[in-house]
């Protein structure tokens, strides 16, 4: 069947406001329901045929109203003819705008608000408006429940209601109200959160002596509903949710004949309503034995008692309960036993990493408020003995990565000084702060080096010199200078220049040497030396040379000298005493 939720429960949802009955509307025969709904745990407190309307009582003090969608049609006051009809139909037959709204709970729709008459409006602005203008005329019963809908919320008629609600009252409408309907609005008052306000507004309006003239506001247990009310209050505090009625109706009667309370038990529409007010001494004391035995001996066991067992009993005991022993467990109940709540030790479960994350966390919390309640964990040694099961274990170290080496042959800057004075003028890092090793060296660095090594040797004088001197320069310019780097890979570079050296000088005078020198040198002219020239290196460059620049210069003196050393030694000497004249 197509199912709405309607009336008032879409009214209290929609102004936050305390749903206390649930009202469905299906659009087909709703007595059909029956049968499966109490197979689902419903308990039927009523039936009304006419309107095709169950009453029923779900676990957990819900009450539920569910009924065939239909339009009504009235002849005369109080006389309708209902016709079975769509939902929408049924909207606009109701009493007010604000009750005249629907939520779908159909698959493809569910959530949907119908509201053909603009209820949300009057929502808004706190107003009771009537659907028909002919609301009070048609449906007497309507007069009690705006009475009654606005001593509970604080709304005012709007202005044409209030009228239409003023001429209906004036003309004795209210003698026009169907029988069932009268005892429907009866058993309102009793369902009602403060049933005494709900009397005091309808008695004001002189209703109740047209419905029921032997009940008054004079005839209720005013000490009594205030301490109940006090009571019902603390147990849905503490999470207990009884249903209010049985006992608000057994105070608000509570000065009435006994004739009279059972002259009104019979309007009432609903008898299983009627059933549970009459059982409820019995469920009460049966549930005092319990109570007081040695199930519930311990505080744990009390509080488990009172947040499983049926409300309604839980309610009326507190409320008529005498001894010290009742009352005790009721004020720890209330007050005491909360505080032990306060005392969970929150600190030490983040150190043992309990966190609302782990498995079964409502459960040690449930364990753990029993426990303080019963005085067993008065220590931080038993506190964390018992947290120590629930405790998870430590999680693994971190993984540290390390990142890979870097290529060798990656220069890399050792100077520690700041960027920009690393960086010369052009943009280019100084050769002193590279980390270069000597075999990533180029072998065109060992040349220029040899190259710079021979252009600052010392240029001969312009004469020419003896063959005994020209024997000293060629050794002296074969012998390294000396370094504080090892002398080891220096040595072959001296023996090859002075073997040679000795077999290209022979024993003999200087004239023949002074003539061969002249000759050579009007022969040939030198001019190779003079391209290979260039600028002299700074002397701090010169500790940068890794390897001794004695083989390349060996080569490049020694092999001339062999065929003709005066010849050699003389044409620099002729060169430069050239340049000085």
């Amino acid at each position: 069947m197509t199912v709405f939720l309607t009336g008032g429960a879409v009214r209290d949802l929609s102004t936050g406001s305390s749903v206390r009955d649930l009202d469905f509307t299906v659009q087909g025969n709703a007595t059909k329901l029956k049968k499966p709904l109490e197979k689902a745990g419903a308990k039927l407190w009523g039936e009304y045929e006419p309107t095709r309307t169950l009453f029923f009582w779900f676990p957990g003090s819900v009450r539920v109203e569910v009924a065939s969608a239909r339009r009504e049609e009235y002849p005369k006051p109080g006389k309708p003819v209902y016709h079975w009809a769509p939902i929408l139909e049924d909207l606009r037959r109701r009493d007010f705008t604000a009750n005249a709204m629907a939520i779908s709970l159909n698959e493809g729709s569910y959530g949907l608000l119908l509201d053909p008459l603009n209820g949300m409006a009057d929502l808004e602005s706190r107003h009771l408006r009537l659907v028909s203008s002919y609301g009070f005329i048609e449906d007497p019963s309507r007069l009690l429940r705006a009475a009654r809908l606005r001593a509970r919320l604080g709304w005012d008629m709007d202005e044409r209601t209030q009228a239409r609600y003023e001429n209906a009252k004036n003309d004795g409408m209210i003698d026009a109200i169907p029988a069932h309907l009268k005892g429907y609005e009866l058993e309102e008052i009793g369902h009602e959160e403060d049933g005494l306000r709900a009397l005091k507004t309808l008695e004001s309006e002189g209703w109740m002596k047209h419905i029921f003239p032997a009940w008054t506001s004079a005839k209720a247990d005013l000490h009594g509903l205030e301490n109940l009310r006090e009571n019902y209050y603390q147990l849905l505090i503490q999470g207990v949710h009884p249903d209010i009625s049985a006992a608000q109706m057994e105070l608000l009667t509570a000065k009435m004949q006994p004739k009279d309370i059972a002259a009104l038990k019979k309007t009432f529409i609903r008898p299983g309503f009627v059933e549970q007010w009459n059982h409820l001494d019995a469920e009460t004391k049966q549930f005092a034995k319990v109570f007081t035995g040695k199930e519930s001996a311990t505080a744990s066991a009390t509080w488990k008692l009172l947040t499983s067992y049926q409300p309604e009993p839980i309610l009326w005991l507190a409320h008529t309960g005498k001894g010290a022993a009742i009352q005790n467990k009721f004020k720890s109940f209330f007050t005491v036993w909360p505080e032990a709540r306060q005392k969970v030790p929150v600190a030490l479960m983040q150190e043992m990493r309990i966190t609302p994350g782990i498995e079964r966390y409502d459960e040690l919390l449930r364990e753990l408020f029993f426990d303080l309640i019963d005085d067993k964990l008065q220590t931080e040694e038993a506190m964390r003995a018992f947290l120590e099961p629930y405790s998870p274990p430590a999680p693994p170290p971190p993984v540290t990565i390390r990142r890979s080496r870097k290529k060798a042959a990656e220069p890399k800057i050792k100077s520690e000084k700041p960027r920009d004075e690393e960086i010369d003028e052009e943009g280019f890092p100084k050769l002193e702060d590279l980390d270069l090793e000597s075999e990533d060296l180029d072998e065109s660095a060992d040349e220029e080096e040899a190259e710079e090594e021979e252009v600052t040797q010392p240029v001969a004088k312009a004469k020419v010199a003896p063959a005994s001197a020209v024997k000293k320069e060629v050794e002296k310019k074969a012998t390294p200078p000396a370094k504080p780097a090892p002398a080891a890979p220096a040595k072959p570079a001296r023996k090859e220049a002075a073997k040679p050296a000795a077999k290209a000088v022979p024993p003999k005078s200087a004239a023949p040497v002074k003539k061969a020198a002249a000759k050579a040198a009007a022969a040939k002219p030198v001019k190779k030396a003079a391209p290979e020239r260039k600028k002299p290196v700074p002397p701090q460059k010169k500790a940068v040379a890794k390897k001794p620049a004695a083989k390349p210069v060996a080569k490049k003196i020694v092999k001339p000298a062999a065929k003709k050393p005066a010849a050699k030694a003389a044409r620099p000497a002729k060169k430069a005493a050239k340049k000085k004249r």
